[in-house]
């Protein structure tokens, strides 16, 4: 887990490094490892386990760390933030790949960096102002373009209308993910950012119990019938996925930039190609590669004009504040 900081505390760079490199990395496969599941989990089911059982862990955790947990000022928008990143924004990714493939699940979410820049109003002036944001932002989706260029044509030359509507409802759940984001970083006040996390996790868990009853998924389910990779799917998604992933990002969001957190929905794309690439004995084409270089140098150019800003702001004399 993530080390905790407070918004107003000095900030270590390896920290971030880490927290970033988490995100980036371990987000980045668990495409795989949802598709995985998802063959002996219904969808609903999956995210209330996989969110219940890990807040439960790091409720454990916060209770051993005698952080501050129950707190009615921090609950409330944690609980409305999860709603919106897990619940609406992961829940309609994990529906939506029972149906369409991967590539295009992923060139749809990946336009979660614009919505972040188009939402993120008290940094209009800012974002707007710097060309380099705008110009890596664009590159970025290009890269994801190329990247799964040939997969979407095949999927388009034999798709149907239905696809439209999982596409509309995919922007939806970027939108949504954007909108937590910001709400839990502007709206959360003082606090660890593991406890932040945590009942984030278990607003959402309850969300999808009631909507896993409603849909009549347990009377379907035949524990039995679970495979041995959904287990251990299940498993990485718990641990890896959620309590290190999901509680870096939620800390990144304390500490850094919005927009320069969103870069992980251009790299995980990129992690999820290179796994198959080396993992599963996938070939790359030229077009990847060429892709996979745009998204690289779209979040280098997003990357250094925060720096650079900080920088000129620092030079001045400007207190930051994230």
């Amino acid at each position: 887990m993530v080390k905790s900081t407070n918004k107003d505390s000095s900030v270590s760079t390896v920290h971030v490094i880490v927290a970033f490199a988490i995100v980036y990395i371990v987000w980045g496969s668990t495409f795989f490892f949802i598709q995985q599941a998802i063959e002996s989990f219904p969808p609903l089911m999956l995210g209330a386990i996989r969110f219940f059982t890990a807040s439960l862990i790091m409720l454990s955790w916060c209770i051993y760390k005698r952080e501050k947990v129950f707190i009615v000022a921090q609950i409330k928008p944690a609980l409305i933030s999860g709603l919106l990143l897990l619940f609406i924004g992961n829940g309609v990714v994990v529906w939506v790949e029972q149906y369409l493939p991967s590539s295009l699940v992923a060139i749809t979410i990946s336009s979660a960096p614009i919505w972040f820049v188009l939402l993120d109003k008290p940094k209009w002036s800012e974002n707007f102002h710097s060309k380099s944001t705008i110009l890596g932002l664009l590159l970025g989706f290009v890269g994801i373009v190329l990247l799964f260029y040939k997969n979407i044509l095949l999927s388009y030359a034999g798709g149907s209308s239905q696809e439209i509507g999982w596409m509309a409802m995919l922007t939806l759940a970027a939108i949504s993910w954007a909108g937590g984001s910001l709400y839990s970083k502007y709206k959360t006040t003082g606090g660890a950012a593991i406890v932040s996390s945590t009942w984030q996790m278990f607003g959402a868990s309850m969300a999808f119990i009631i909507s896993s009853l409603i849909m009549g998924e347990p009377a379907s389910f035949m524990l039995s019938s679970v495979s041995t990779a959904a287990w251990f799917s299940m498993l990485y998604l718990i641990l890896f996925g959620s309590i290190a992933g999901f509680s870096a990002y939620v800390w990144l969001l304390k500490v850094r930039p919005a927009i320069q957190v969103s870069t992980y929905a251009y790299v995980n794309p990129v992690v999820a190609v290179l796994l198959g690439v080396f993992l599963a004995g996938e070939e790359i084409q030229t077009l990847q590669i060429i892709g996979l270089t745009v998204i690289l140098v779209s979040v280098l150019m997003i990357n250094l004009a925060k720096y650079r800003n900080e920088k000129l702001l620092l030079g001045e004399g400007v207190n930051i504040k994230q």
